[in-house]
């Protein structure tokens, strides 16, 4: 005979006495209280989609305060997170984390196929793809493919022409960032890169790597008609002319 006909009622399935709803997912004080109520209402963001949070300037929308606070940095240019050894300063604390590596040296990440180490995760997830040769990210405009999303969003620049980063200082405008950065230290004549053999300074990291080749002796840029090397590949492709 059923259960249900002596009045007892039927046990809930193990399946729906363990259902999540967005209120369960949240922790519970002793008395009772959600645990930060600013923190509730983020987190069911989650579940709703709600944006609560809106940039008056451009109408950035976010379901974090937090997100909105760094996002308005973009338009105040304020650059709260200063390095204690330079002048650098910067708008999120990430990106002062990854400035400091350099005055360190220090690359915890390593590639455990070759020497290679960095100081970022993103830099040594885009070096992996190099032994795997996987470019998983592809240009639905010409099939150009990467093994890299940001590389993709700046490939598509060419498509689209737009230069999203703006000197506020004149008309300049760039469709990468690290353009914009060599453009504004012409405006401040920072020159961040410096030799530690004679004291030279650059404001391009490039230019610190060219330079270094004339205290090394380094002609990586070798001709394949002939036994002539440069240090500099613009001197090579001066040479190549002259075989052609």
């Amino acid at each position: 005979m059923d259960e249900t006909e002596h009045g007892d009622k039927p046990l809930e399935s193990e399946e729906s006495s363990f259902r999540t709803t967005p209120e369960s997912c949240f922790s519970v004080s002793h008395t009772g209280e959600k645990s930060g109520e600013n923190a509730s209402s983020q987190h069911l963001a989650n579940h709703t989609g709600e944006k609560p949070y809106m940039c008056g300037e451009c109408g950035y929308r976010t379901a974090k305060k937090s997100d909105l606070s760094r996002h308005m940095r973009t338009h105040t240019g304020e650059k709260p997170y200063k390095c204690d050894q330079c002048d650098y300063s910067a708008a999120r604390k990430s990106h002062l984390d990854i400035h400091l590596a350099k005055h360190t040296g220090e690359k915890p990440y390593k590639c455990d196929q070759c020497d290679y180490s960095a100081a970022r995760k993103s830099h040594l997830d885009i070096h992996l793809a190099k032994h795997t040769g996987e470019k998983p990210y592809m240009c639905g405009e010409c099939g150009y493919m990467t093994a890299d999303r940001s590389h993709l969003s700046q490939h598509m620049r060419t498509h689209t022409g737009e230069k999203p980063y703006k000197c506020d200082q004149c008309d300049y405008s760039a469709a990468e960032k690290s353009n914009l950065d060599k453009h504004l230290a012409k405006h401040t004549g920072e020159k961040p890169y410096m030799c530690g053999e004679c004291g030279y300074r650059t404001t391009y990291k490039s230019a610190l790597s060219r330079h270094m080749r004339t205290h090394t002796g380094e002609k990586p840029y070798k001709c394949d008609q002939c036994d002539y090397s440069a240090a500099e590949k613009s001197k090579m492709d001066r040479h190549v002319r002259k075989h052609t």
